[in-house]
């Protein structure tokens, strides 16, 4: 095996390796973690486990800043729409967990607010009547 290893290293096979002289990562808390693999997969993968009420809190808030960047008043209106549906489900039939601490939007507050701010954007205080 010693031999298969110098005989690799005179050929070069571990001078480009990914990482190759860089430290080995250190964990800022030294105590033991059953799951650290879990943990660092998780990171590693950008995947994120929250419970449903924590997962839906930010899908609301994502959502209305995908209203306020919506090409459309039409967009606008709808994604907003299919986010309170989500909202009062989970409203109604609460899951296990921490509470939602969510209401459903104002669609027309949304609306009026992506108004303003399509026109600030424009810069021509904006036009009634100019919904697509």
């Amino acid at each position: 095996m010693d031999k298969q290893i110098r005989d690799a290293q005179g050929r070069g096979e571990f001078d480009r390796l990914p990482g190759a002289g860089a430290p080995l990562p250190t964990e800022v808390d030294s105590t033991y973690d059953e799951l650290w693999w879990v943990k660092r997969k998780l990171v590693r993968e950008g995947l994120a486990v929250l419970p449903p009420a924590l997962a839906l809190r930010k899908e609301a808030e994502d959502a209305l800043e995908a209203a306020y960047a919506a090409p459309s008043e039409r967009i606008a209106r709808k994604i907003i729409e299919d986010v309170n549906v989500r909202i009062k489900d989970m409203m109604f039939k609460p899951p296990p967990g921490p509470p939602l601490g969510k209401k459903p939007y104002d669609v027309e507050e949304v609306v009026r607010e992506w108004r303003q701010r399509r026109a600030a954007a424009r810069g021509d205080g904006g036009v009634p009547g100019s919904a697509v």
